[in-house]
């Protein structure tokens, strides 16, 4: 076997520069090649930036790995997101009939109400949080199609909790089982977090309970999970399980898909020739009407742009696992433990695989470059046995909202905003993203 492969060039201390840079530390060691090692707190880290390997980690072996949150246990739990292996496939049965084609297709009039209700708020000519906005929306679908319930009157709670309960660290990904140690100690961002969490937490508690007081339950993912409890001969599961996943849900539900919208209306903001386009395509297809599920394939070049902003800022930015057993990885060899990381962020840019990879060309995504393109080069929802479950809702979400409110609005950003990419849980914009709404 090959002697371990390069570290991170000019990386002296990788978690002080992970800590404080975890997008900047990670492009410096993607230049060192397909495979990167080094050491942080003790363990073993490689870096992957080679789609077959990738594939190779996600889907062909997948079952020489697991995925490791220990992190982010307190918020997570052991819901579908951060479960372990065991965990996961049994979660992920119960839950994948809410998520079958022909019932998100039913989901798709609710998006576009849901969208259309929030943006019939806003004002010519306003200075708006467009992520706040996006999040009114997220969270109202989000309950509506697969809670039972309404969400968006608790967004500015739910909005300032979140944003509290995934602030601490990024590198608290790397922190292993030492994870809720260091988060009991009394520092301001851990006890934020801290707050957040018990915040999020209490509203999962009132979402069960207010269900299990209902007299007439809707059919919906929620009541199916209830339902589950107490069935442990069954493949049921236990009260802190729901309790998990309902968290997992929501959070997953809203935290990823406002980011992914707010990331859209920024590009469209920056690139008034795809702003163009857009309209008129919504003009050809639409006219006056709003959008339906049957308009899908006809919205070609909407759809371009949500998976070009998907490309350039994945709200699931990173993806890692642990090693169950010795591993050889393009010649060496990653022992048992050692922390195998992939980031989306990073494969998205990479010029091998994107022509000017920085650059914001929807139009790139033709038919033809899609099926050229290698399976893991572009991998916005993760891949493999853990896939986000909810990547054909996400997407057509993102799609209608888009549609929905291009009908009326064209995006400027507020002059002098800073546009900062945050990678804490997700990729979030640091400072939200100030917009003017313009009425078409």
């Amino acid at each position: 076997m090959k002697p371990l492969p390069p570290g991170p060039k000019r990386a002296v201390s990788p978690f002080l520069h992970f800590r404080r840079d975890p997008l900047g530390f990670l492009r410096r060691a993607a230049q060192s090649g397909d495979v990167v090692h080094w050491k942080m707190l003790g363990r073993q880290v490689f870096l992957i930036n080679n789609p077959e390997l990738i594939r190779a980690v996600l889907v062909t072996d997948d079952n020489k790995f697991d995925k490791i949150m220990e992190a982010a246990d307190s918020l997570l739990g052991k819901g579908l997101t951060a479960g372990r292996a065991d965990i996961h496939r049994g979660q992920r049965r119960l839950i994948q009939p809410a998520f079958r084609p022909e019932q998100i297709a039913k989901f798709g009039a609710t998006m576009v109400e849901c969208a259309e209700r929030v943006q019939a708020d806003w004002r010519d000519g306003a200075k708006i949080d467009i992520k706040v906005e996006m999040e009114r929306i997220a969270l109202d679908v989000l309950g509506s199609t697969l809670l039972g319930q309404p969400l968006g009157a608790q967004t500015k709670e739910i909005s300032k909790a979140m944003t509290m309960a995934i602030g601490a660290p990024p590198n608290m990904i790397m922190m292993g089982s030492c994870a809720k140690w260091l988060e009991m100690l009394p520092l301001p961002a851990f006890r934020r977090a801290r707050v957040g969490r018990s915040v999020l937490h209490e509203v999962t508690n009132t979402l069960v309970r207010d269900r299990r007081a209902a007299k007439v339950k809707p059919d919906d993912l929620l009541t199916t999970l209830i339902r589950a409890t107490g069935d442990r001969n069954g493949g049921g599961m236990s009260e802190q399980q729901l309790h998990d996943e309902v968290t997992n849900m929501y959070i997953g539900g809203f935290e990823t898909v406002s980011n992914a919208l707010s990331w859209i209306w920024y590009r469209l903001s920056q690139h008034p020739e795809a702003q163009r386009r857009l309209h008129e395509e919504l003009n050809e297809v639409l006219g006056d009407r709003l959008p339906t599920f049957a308009d899908l394939p006809a919205l070609s070049f909407t759809q371009k742009i949500v998976r070009e902003t998907l490309r350039l800022h994945p709200p699931l930015w990173i993806i890692w696992r642990e090693a169950l057993q010795d591993y050889p990885l393009n010649g060496c060899v990653a022992p048992k433990g050692a922390i195998i990381l992939m980031s989306q962020y990073l494969v998205h840019q990479d010029g091998r695989f994107f022509p000017e990879p920085m650059s914001f060309k929807p139009e790139r995504w033709t038919d033809d470059f899609r099926e050229r393109l290698p399976k893991f080069a572009y991998f916005p929802f993760g891949g493999g046995s853990r896939q986000c479950i909810g990547d054909r809702f996400g997407f057509m979400e993102a799609t209608f909202v888009l549609a929905t409110i291009a009908r009326h609005w064209r995006m400027e950003l507020a002059p002098g905003h800073p546009v900062i990419e945050n990678p804490a849980l997700t990729l979030r914009p640091k400072y939200g993203l100030r917009m003017i709404v313009h009425a078409r």
